[in-house]
């Protein structure tokens, strides 16, 4: 499961979400679907439902959408955004 680190500050802007992590003092945007995939992971949510809901709204095969969305967290890890638990 993955979910939101505590300690961010998020606000939409037009199609984007922009984050300011406060204990970096660093910004964030993602775009539309970064910004879906946020919003999904607002409560701890597992990879495979994320890939799921993408596969169902955006033309992308499971495999394909699958590792997107891996590489996508590792990012969003990477960056102190995102936590396993």
């Amino acid at each position: 499961m993955v979910a939101q680190v505590n300690g961010l500050i998020a606000v939409d802007m037009d199609s984007e979400k922009v984050m300011l992590n406060i204990d970096t003092g660093k910004y964030f945007a993602l775009d539309q679907i970064g910004r879906h995939i946020w919003e999904l992971i607002e409560s701890p949510c597992c990879v495979s439902k994320i890939t799921e809901v993408l596969v169902e709204q955006y033309e992308v095969d499971q495999v394909t959408c699958q590792s997107d969305v891996l590489a996508f967290l590792e990012t969003l890890s990477n960056k102190g955004l995102v936590e396993l638990v």
